[in-house]
């Protein structure tokens, strides 16, 4: 398992834009399990919504990225690069997620061609499905 630390050793994402608190399993260049602990002090929280706050859908995707981010760059040839979003598909929210919910994220890299990455992501509060896309980066 990777705390915050270790994982800010792989990516570059910082407070209060990281948004992985730990990652529970990880094969570098194949796959990543981790989860966000969504609390009341969120920089998002006063603003989305008052009174009834909801993880914005942008930042769901963004911390399923982030979990594809670490499984590509834990590999020994991309130690210190940046994968940067180079585009999202078939993206679906299913689910609000809410003040005390864990999101449980699972990424695939399906596609290594060069520099571009492609992989299905996956986000869940406990087992029910919150968000699914394909993701694209781009390693640089």
């Amino acid at each position: 398992m990777l705390d915050r630390d270790a994982i800010k050793a792989i990516i570059p994402h910082r407070d209060p834009f990281l948004l992985v608190d730990r990652v529970l399993e990880f094969e570098p260049g194949v796959s990543a399990v981790a989860e966000l602990d969504v609390r009341e002090d969120a920089f998002w929280v006063p603003g989305h919504f008052p009174g009834h706050p909801v993880m914005p859908g942008v930042l769901i995707v963004e911390a399923m990225a982030q979990v594809g981010a670490v499984a590509l760059l834990s590999r020994p040839e991309s130690e210190g690069k940046i994968a940067f979003f180079a585009g999202i598909d078939q993206v679906r929210f299913k689910r609000q997620v809410t003040i005390g919910d864990t999101l449980t994220m699972r990424v695939e890299i399906t596609r290594l061609r060069g520099k571009v990455g492609f992989g299905d992501a996956v986000a869940l509060v406990g087992s029910t499905l919150a968000c699914s896309g394909q993701l694209m980066f781009a390693v640089e």
